[in-house]
C-alpha cells in the first residue's frame, strides 16, 4: 500500500512540473531589484517615443535593456548573456534590435523585442524584467 501512494505521490508531483519550471535558466540567478527610469530625464528620454531602447548597466546581473514597443508597452532583459554563466565577456552590447555577447566562443545574438536567439530556438532566450509605466517613469523590476 506504502510503494502504491508513494508512486501516486511521485507521478502527481512530476505530472505538476510546469513548463517554466523545466525552461528554468540554470546559468543566470534571480536578482530582486527596482528601478525607476524618469523619461523627463535626458538620458531616458528615449524611451517616450516607440521603438527606442536605453541600456541602464548596474541593475541586474550585467546591465538591462528597456525597449519601447509603443502605445505605453515596453519589454526588459537583462544584458548577461542566458546560455553561459556570467563571467568577464558575458555582457551583451546592443546594436539596433540585436543583443549580441562579447564572447568570441559563441556567437550568441538576440533579439530584444522578443529576447529570442537568432539562430537556435533550442537555446535560453534573455532573461526577461517585468516592466510597467507609471507617470513619467518606466519601473523595472523582477
Amino acid at each position: 500500500m506504502k510503494k502504491i501512494l508513494f508512486a501516486l505521490a511521485l507521478i502527481c508531483i512530476l505530472a505538476c512540473q510546469s513548463d517554466d519550471d523545466a525552461r528554468r535558466n540554470p546559468f543566470l540567478i534571480d536578482l530582486s531589484f527596482q528601478t525607476a527610469l524618469n523619461t523627463d530625464l535626458p538620458q531616458y528620454s528615449s524611451l517616450n517615443f516607440a521603438n527606442n531602447y536605453v541600456v541602464v548597466r548596474g541593475q541586474g546581473i550585467r546591465g538591462i535593456v528597456v525597449y519601447h514597443l509603443g502605445n505605453d508597452q515596453f519589454v526588459a532583459y537583462e544584458l548577461s548573456d542566458p546560455n553561459h554563466s556570467p563571467n568577464s565577456c558575458s555582457s551583451m552590447n546592443i546594436n539596433g534590435i540585436i543583443a549580441t555577447c562579447s564572447c568570441t566562443d559563441d556567437n550568441n545574438t538576440y533579439n530584444i523585442i522578443d529576447g529570442r536567439h537568432q539562430t537556435d530556438p533550442e537555446l535560453f532566450p534573455m532573461k526577461p524584467y517585468r516592466v510597467s509605466r507609471v507617470g513619467n517613469n518606466v519601473v523595472v523590476s523582477n
